[in-house]
């Protein structure tokens, strides 16, 4: 039987020997290895068209459903990301980090579901959240790794005996050159230069370098060679957005949470209720808006450096060392204002299912005036990888083959400032005499009734200048994350006339310390007492309105200021007497270990059924996990109540080990099975067994503490909540079926058709429980709370969380309830809790494994080259559905399980490759998604859909030489986020287009 497309050509068996060095490192069965040595012709393949046949044939002669993206030549991958590469994929989707991808979506599994290898070696990841969190989670952040030394990268959709466990939506493996593919004996070297044009970049260079290298030595007999790939790259970049920390769902009971008292002047005037939510309509209130502005800084390094040497004709041996380091900076200002429930003066509401306020005003009555939000903030974090492995590869006869794989890899992200990973340096200016906001449109617009002479601490001129701000609190975030990964394989491959056996044993050991800590000084307390005392020139006005160039923005109070954290927190170290530190003790100091030992066996089989050629992969692999999971706690010592709603966990010195070991095992079945039904026409069907890991945070053996968000002798609800870990719970488990149909029409043509899907069961859900958590304390709750109300009421005063707090502060320090205002009392005095106070209850959730579900969909694919005209096409569509949504008119005490990161996608490519001229214009599509459950305690977060478009067109001047230049979202697209209706805005992010010019030389 005959194939138009190489199935058995010098070009498929040629890259068969490049990319099949995965098998060197255990991806794959080891046979497949001896089958790619044998009268192999290695040829030169590059361009656009070479670099889709490539991945074409990896398709078509994978078993089981296997996709891959391949470089048109080194220092050429077709995007500038691998996270943007893969996104061109069927089934995948991925996030993107300041408009870059990031992270990978596979099939409707996020990040932490999908197993990422180097040459087949699992890699560990260090993802630390972007404000100063806990790191919890597993992924490989694709940013890390630049893709000019990558040769192709490989996604293995259906599962295998013979590949190491963690993935069920995909396992994504990064193949790196090695010196025995070279073609060319000697040295053969590339150098390329890139010019790169962020269009957002505010403050940095508007022009960065990235500098790559490649170059190879294979010495004349092909027994010993040497290949070294560098990079560096500079970006400088912006971004500017708005955003809501929390919207407060609750069913209408006919008033707004505390609204002014119609029964009481002092109060202030009924609200007035536009379009009223019905009784018992779910409705939404914010409690801020925020305007941001950031300017980023990226300065990413790569390097890899491989040996390979063949002493004899039955060894290979091969060491190699990678390496990436990214440091991160970035400067942002924000310019908000907070929403007190009770200060609204008229709300008028959408016609939604769960009724949104699109317009609101407020005024500021007995606090006249408030503050205006102006934080500044600093990301300062390096994140590293390194990894060095050796592999032998032993030809023990013409029958039997051995290969020994052992690497250790880390992952650390940390801080690269003495005061933190992540700083918030409180700003404000008491200038606010009412305030709103216009939800109605995409944009939220903020307005503020200005008003700069109501104290006598300010100037009164009318503008906002920097004699109207001074210092509120300082909160200093330190975050680190250090992930190790060891693992040893010895893989074995019996070579048969009709196929081969397969099998294999591994070892791999897992540890990740995740480190988080909060240091946080008082310096002009929430009521800005010293405005004016930043020393002069310490802010720069900045105007928002001229920012938003996407956006209709008319009538927003866009005025905020951008200054340095550094500058400003020396000087408030000084003037308020700390150390510009983050020094705390560790609220989380939590180590995972997981130790896995696992055997597999396969049995490879090739031959013909009724004159039409199959292919029978078929093996199980066995694995036990051990785990421990330790936690060094930081015990709270109590809950201060330092404001009318304002609380804050206080920690001591004491601290406590805790440590909790857990095991399980699996039996992780895999089957796949293909047939050439008619010629050129493949048919597939794949069972598989998969499994996926918790997320650090799940396994964890301590608990966390949120205090309450009123006092609760106020209140009949519990609004204290505590989280805790579960280190006995077990990874998900899903049966995966997979079914497809693809038809090669050309040597670089195919259209394929497939169906999967997954049975997934032991999916984490919550549970909660109201408990007393570490012996914490309420101080709004016991006697000193009740006496103060009882006092507040027999003086006929209304008792609300300010009253209340001033009178217990008063009582307690014998003053008098009348002798101070309100920001004086929230500015003198704190309270804290006593052992006359009761036990507080807290919601305490705990992740167990008790849910499961159903994802299935269609995958579409075509690709095709008009014959000689040079113009091509690739176009691929991914239908992702499941059987469990979030339902957004339920209660908000629900918590509810909800899969997440399910979506549509799409992807349309144009190519084009005529003698020297190669161009392709890519455009991808991803839909609305469910991306969170619990963005505030139980609400959804949505991101809506989106769209980009992509462009690169290169030349070759000469045959070494080649110019190209590319575009990044040509068209400027901007994510946007919202809550259960697309009213409830959680964040916008306006991003801009990167264009770059480069150059490649080889020699």
């Amino acid at each position: 039987m005959t194939h138009k497309t190489p199935h058995k050509s010098k070009i498929a068996t040629s890259l068969s020997l490049i990319l099949g060095t995965a098998l060197n490192s255990g991806v794959l069965s080891p046979v497949a290895a001896q089958e790619a040595d044998k009268d192999i012709e290695v040829i030169q393949v590059s361009g656009i068209r070479s670099s889709v046949q490539e991945s074409m044939g990896i398709k078509r002669d994978s078993s089981g459903v296997v996709d891959a993206i391949s470089a048109e030549d080194i220092g050429k991958f077709p995007d500038t990301n691998l996270a943007e590469s893969l996104q061109r994929i069927t089934g995948i989707s991925i996030s993107r980090n300041n408009g870059e991808g990031s992270q990978v979506t596979a099939r409707g599994f996020g990040p932490d579901f999908n197993m990422v290898t180097l040459n087949g070696r699992t890699m560990p990841g260090s993802a630390l959240p972007g404000n100063g969190g806990t790191p919890n989670s597993r992924a490989y952040d694709f940013s890390d790794l630049a893709s000019e030394s990558v040769r192709a990268v490989e996604v293995y959709k259906t599962g295998r005996a013979s590949i190491a466990t963690g993935g069920i939506g995909a396992t994504v493996n990064i193949r790196t050159a090695r010196p025995f593919d070279a073609s060319d004996n000697g040295i053969t070297a590339s150098i390329g230069a890139k010019a790169l044009h962020d269009t957002t970049n505010r403050v940095g260079d508007d022009v960065t370098p990235e500098v790559s290298g490649f170059i190879n030595y294979l010495n004349d007999d092909n027994t010993f060679g040497v290949t070294f790939t560098g990079s560096f790259q500079q970006r400088d970049s912006a971004a500017q957005g708005a955003f809501v920390n929390q919207w407060r769902v609750n069913p209408f009971d006919g008033t707004v949470p505390q609204s002014p008292d119609p029964s009481n002047p002092d109060s202030g005037d009924p609200i007035v209720l536009n379009n009223a939510p019905a009784m018992g309509q779910l409705f939404a209130i914010p409690s801020d808006l925020r305007y941001y502005m950031a300017d980023r800084e990226r300065e990413r390094t790569n390097a890899q450096l491989t040996f390979q040497f063949a002493p004899s004709e039955k060894m290979t041996a091969t060491l190699d060392y990678t390496y990436s380091k990214q440091d991160l900076y970035e400067a942002r200002a924000e310019q908000s204002i907070w929403m007190d429930d009770r200060y609204f003066t008229e709300l008028t509401f959408d016609d939604e299912a769960v009724k949104t306020p699109v317009l609101i005003t407020q005024e500021r009555r007995d606090l006249l005036p408030r503050d205006l939000g102006l934080a500044l903030q600093e990301l300062n974090q390096v994140n590293e990888n390194k990894s060095i492995g050796l592999n032998l590869e032993y030809f023990v006869n013409d029958d039997f083959t051995l290969i020994f794989d052992l690497h250790n890899s880390t992952a650390e992200g940390r801080p690269d400032a003495p005061y933190g990973t992540w700083t918030n340096l409180g700003l404000g200016a008491n200038v606010v005499k009412g305030q709103g906001v216009d939800f109605s449109g995409e944009f939220p617009i903020m307005f503020v009734d200005f008003d700069d002479a109501a104290r006598d601490n300010l100037n009164g001129n009318g503008v906002l200048d920097q004699d109207d701000v001074g210092t509120s609190i300082l909160d200093m975030n330190f975050s680190s994350q250090d992930t190790e990964i060891t693992q040893a394989r010895l893989d074995g491959t019996y070579t048969m006339d009709t196929g081969s056996i397969n099998f294999g044993i591994e070892s791999r050991s897992m540890e990740s310390t995740s480190l988080q800590s909060l240091t946080r000084h008082t310096m002009g307390n929430w009521g800005i007492e010293n405005p004016g005392e930043l020393p002069a020139g310490s802010l720069t006005p900045l105007d928002l309105i001229n920012e938003f160039d996407d956006f209709d923005t008319a009538g927003m109070f866009s005025q905020g200021f951008t200054g340095s954290v550094a500058e400003i927190g020396a000087f408030a170290a000084q003037q308020y007497g700390f150390d510009l530190l983050a020094n705390n003790p560790f609220a989380t100091n939590r180590t995972i270990e997981e130790d896995i030992t696992a055997v597999y066996f396969e049995l490879d089989l090739s031959g013909e059924l009724n004159g039409m050629e199959y292919n029978l992969l078929t093996g199980v692999r066995y694995e036990n996990t051990d785990v421990t999971s330790i936690a060094n706690i930081s015990l709270p010592s109590g809950i201060a109540w330092e404001g009318n709603n304002d609380f804050n966990v206080r920690f001591g010195s004491e601290m406590e080990d805790v440590e909790v070991e857990a095991s399980y095992d699996h039996v992780l079945p895999a089957l796949d099975f293909d047939i050439e039904v008619v010629e050129n026409v493949i048919a597939r069907f794949s069972y598989s067994k998969t499994i996926a890991r918790p997320t650090y945070n799940n396994l964890s053996a301590a608990s966390t503490v949120s205090p309450q968000s009123g006092p609760t002798l106020l209140t009949d609800s519990i609004t204290a909540t505590a989280s805790s870990g579960n280190p006995s719970l077990i990874p998900l488990e899903s049966d995966n079926l997979d079914l497809s149909l693809e038809y090669y029409f050309d040597e670089t043509s195919y259209v394929s058709v497939g169906f999967y899907d997954k049975r997934v069961k032991n999916f984490i859900g919550n549970e909660q429980v109201e408990e007393n958590v570490f012996g914490l304390r309420d101080v709004t709750n016991g006697p000193r709370a009740e006496a103060a109300r009882a006092e507040l009421e027999a003086r006929g005063i209304p008792v609300n969380d300010t009253s209340l707090f001033n009178m217990v502060a008063a009582m307690e320090n014998g003053i008098e309830f009348d002798s101070l205002t309100d920001e004086q009392f929230e500015q003198q005095f704190d309270i804290l809790p006593n052992s006359d106070d009761p036990l507080i209850t807290f919601i305490n959730s705990k992740p167990v494994n008790n849910k499961a579900a159903n994802i299935y969909g269609f995958e579409v694919a075509a690709q095709h080259f008009f014959g000689d005209s040079g113009f091509g096409v690739l176009a691929n569509y991914t239908s992702v559905k499941g059987d469990i949504g979030f339902d957004n008119e339920a209660a908000p005490s629900i918590t509810q399980f909800a899969l997440v990161g399910l979506s549509d996608t799409a992807n349309l490519v144009f190519m084009y490759e005529k003698d020297a001229l190669q161009a392709r214009i890519a455009y991808n599509w991803r839909d609305k998604f469910l991306d969170t459950t619990s963005q505030y305690i139980n609400e959804p977060g949505y991101t809506e859909a989106y769209s980009q478009i992509d462009l690169s067109i290169s030349y070759d001047v000469t045959e070494d030489l080649t110019v190209a230049f590319e575009g990044i979202n040509i068209t400027e697209e901007n994510i946007r986020r919202h809550g259960r209706t697309s009213a409830m805005l959680w964040n916008l992010d306006e991003f801009g287009a990167r264009y770059a010019l480069s150059a490649r030389y080889t020699f």
